[in-house]
């Protein structure tokens, strides 16, 4: 079961405008990740199922942040089938995110009261999904769709949440162009958790840029 209600993680979510998204088969260095993201002041961390036995990392991931970052969200990315998507529930996942829109996942997680995110490419994907009733929208890949479509998509709908997710800079400047386009939040993956970091260890320097990032939208939005 889920620790947070669905509502609770898409408004912080919103608040803290960036989710932080890795997946490591060390559980060590997955800990390590976790806990430099969640000190950084990220509350909302994705863990993707990139690799064989991720349900396991996940399951031991998800016990360690409750005992050591109470008030982190840990969701599961990269999902692609309801039974995939049942199992991490049962394992407390917060969230669920997609890399397309799957219907059947989607009703996996509103039987569950689990926040699903699904990934979508046009307009009417994401019309999908809110009729289906996601609260927030994953633009994916990002990078390739960029700021101008989350504008286009707002102009008509400015209720739509957009998180785009897949190519999105740490720079103000790349930040920038994406939150005056309208978004509601940033996936970042391995832009902030670069091979470099788990490579050297440096998770204090992981954690100065996960602060650092969030200070940098919280400016971008005060300036909007």
């Amino acid at each position: 079961m889920a620790r947070f209600s669905r509502i609770r993680v898409a408004t912080v979510m919103k608040e803290t405008g960036m989710v932080p998204l890795f997946y490591n088969s060390d559980i060590k260095i997955a800990k390590n990740i976790l806990k430099a993201c969640y000190d950084g002041g990220a509350r909302v961390i994705e863990f993707t199922t990139r690799g064989d036995f991720a349900f396991e990392i996940f399951s031991e991931l998800n016990k360690f942040a409750s005992k050591e970052c109470p008030d982190v969200m840990l969701g599961i990315g990269s999902i692609t089938d309801a039974g995939a998507a049942s199992l991490f529930i049962q394992m407390g996942a917060s969230f669920i995110v997609t890399p397309s829109l799957r219907e059947d996942i989607v009703r996996v997680c509103n039987r569950k009261k689990v926040l699903s995110v699904p990934g979508c490419g046009s307009l009417y994907e994401i019309n999908k999904a809110e009729e289906l009733g996601c609260e927030i929208i994953k633009l994916f890949p990002g990078a390739t769709y960029g700021p101008n479509f989350v504008k286009a998509v707002k102009g008509p709908q400015p209720w739509t949440s957009i998180m785009p997710t897949g190519g999105v800079g740490i720079e103000e400047s790349d930040l920038k162009m994406w939150f005056e386009a309208g978004v509601t939040c940033v996936g970042i993956g391995s832009n902030l958790i670069s091979k470099q970091v788990v490579k050297h260890q440096d998770y204090s320097s992981l954690q100065n840029q996960v602060k650092e990032i969030l200070n940098r939208i919280q400016k971008i939005r005060n300036e909007l």
